[in-house]
C-alpha cells in the first residue's frame, strides 16, 4: 500500500468522517488586488498589520510570525460585480479590547471614510470597514466563551446590538496602549462569504466538508469546527441566485488548517465520496466550492 493510500485508509478507520475536528482553524485569505502599493499601505499603516513577506506581485501581512492576508497583484482582472458570489469580509481577531481599540482608532485616523458599522454580537464585539478596493474587513474580539449563550437546541445566540465606536475607544484605548508595540496574538478568526443559495452552501460546507452549524437565519448561516461561534459565515444578502463567479478582483483563495494528517485524509475521502473534483498529495488538499471559490486545506 502506498503512503498516500495508507493515510487515507487510516483516516477512514480512525477519524469521524462526518465532522471536522476541534482545532480546525482558518488560514490566510488571499485577495486579488489592482493597486498593490495602496492596498499594502492600508493594511500595514492603517490596520497595523506587519509586512511578513514581499516578493514581486505578492505581499503577506499578519502580526508577528502569524500571516493573515496575502495580497496578489492581478491588474488585468475586472472588478467584482455587485451581486456576484465572493467575499463579504475577512475578519481579524484581536486578543483583547485594548488591542482591538488601537487598530480601530488607527483605521479611523488613517483611512477616514472606510468605516461601515459596528455591532455587539453577544459573543463578540466587531467593527467593520471597506478596504480601498471595496473588500469588506471586520476587526473584532471574542467575549470569553463562558459568556456565550446557547439555546436549548445547542445553537448559539447572536445579535447585532448597537456598539458606539467612540465610547469603545474612550473606554479601552489608553496612552499606555498607544505607546506600546502592537499586541501579539492577532489572527484571522473567520471568513464571511457571499453565496448564491444557502441550501447548497449547507450541503457543501456542512454535509460534505464537516463544519457544524452554530447560528442559522433565513438568509445567513454561521458554521464552525469545535464549537467556535463561526469560522465561516455565508449570506445571500446581496448575492441570492448568484452562480459560479468569473475571475475578478477580490477574493482569491481561502485557506483552512486541520490538526492532523488523518483529519486531512478524512476530508479528502468525504470530497471523493461526494464527487467533488480535488487535488490531494497527502499534504495539501485543494478544491472549489459551488461558487468557484478556491479552498486549500493543510495540516496545521
Amino acid at each position: 500500500m502506498t503512503e498516500m493510500a495508507q493515510a487515507m485508509h487510516n483516516a477512514r478507520v480512525e477519524v469521524d468522517r462526518e465532522v471536522l475536528a476541534a482545532g480546525t482553524e482558518m488560514g490566510v485569505v488571499e485577495l486579488r488586488v489592482r493597486d498593490l502599493d495602496k492596498m499594502t499601505a492600508f493594511y500595514h499603516d492603517a490596520v497595523t498589520l506587519d509586512v511578513l513577506a514581499a516578493s514581486g506581485d505578492s505581499v503577506t501581512l499578519g502580526r508577528g510570525s502569524v500571516p493573515a492576508l496575502v495580497l496578489n497583484r492581478e491588474s488585468d482582472l475586472p472588478d467584482l460585480k455587485i451581486g456576484d458570489a465572493g467575499l463579504y469580509h475577512s475578519a481579524l481577531l484581536f486578543p483583547d479590547q485594548g488591542a482591538l481599540a488601537r487598530s480601530v482608532a488607527s483605521v479611523a485616523t488613517r483611512a477616514a471614510g472606510s468605516f461601515t458599522g459596528s455591532a455587539d454580537h453577544l459573543f463578540s464585539e466587531a467593527f467593520y470597514f471597506d478596504d480601498p478596493e471595496g473588500n469588506g474587513l471586520e476587526l473584532y474580539r471574542d467575549r470569553p466563551e463562558e459568556q456565550w449563550i446557547r439555546e436549548p437546541d445547542g445553537s448559539l445566540r447572536g445579535a447585532s446590538l448597537y456598539l458606539d465606536p467612540n465610547a469603545y475607544l474612550r473606554d479601552h484605548l489608553t496612552e499606555e496602549i498607544l505607546q506600546a508595540a502592537p499586541a501579539q496574538g492577532m489572527t484571522l478568526g473567520h471568513v464571511h462569504l457571499q453565496v448564491g443559495d444557502l441550501e447548497r452552501a449547507r450541503a457543501f460546507y456542512v454535509d460534505t466538508l464537516g463544519f457544524e452549524i452554530q447560528t442559522e437565519m433565513p438568509t445567513a448561516l454561521f458554521i464552525s469546527a469545535g464549537g467556535y461561534h463561526h469560522h465561516i459565515g455565508m449570506n445571500t444578502w446581496r448575492s441570492q441566485g448568484a452562480g459560479p463567479r468569473a475571475a475578478a478582483l477580490g477574493l482569491g483563495q481561502v485557506n483552512i488548517t486541520v490538526p492532523t494528517a488523518d483529519e486531512l485524509g478524512a476530508l479528502a475521502l468525504r470530497l471523493e465520496f461526494a464527487g467533488v473534483p480535488r487535488a490531494y498529495d497527502g499534504q495539501t488538499l485543494s478544491f472549489r466550492d459551488p461558487w468557484d471559490t478556491e479552498i486549500r486545506v493543510v495540516q496545521g
